[in-house]
């Protein structure tokens, strides 16, 4: 979802470096796996396409937070209706 974004916290040596991948674009989602040793941060678009990835060695990696998109105050996308107005169904 649009918003979406993960911040990677990694040790470079002689400090820290963060880094930040969002999806952009409505439609999109961020994703993160762990394999053999690679932690991989990817943006996703609705079909499956990678948009871009971030690969860091799980060893150097000191902190991964997911941020979740901002709630707009919707449910299920369709618009609320303003207050003090009847619905005509």
């Amino acid at each position: 979802m649009k918003g979406d974004r993960v911040e990677i916290a990694v040790d470079i040596g002689n400090g820290v470096q963060i880094y930040e991948i969002e999806a952009s674009k409505a439609g999109r989602r961020v994703e993160v796996s762990t394999s053999r040793g690679i932690v991989e941060v990817s943006e996703v678009t609705r079909t499956g396409q990678t948009v871009r990835t971030g690969r860091f060695m799980s060893a150097r990696v000191i902190a991964l937070v997911e941020y979740p998109a901002e709630d707009q105050g919707t449910s299920g996308g369709r618009p609320r209706k303003p207050s003090g107005q009847r619905s005509l169904l």
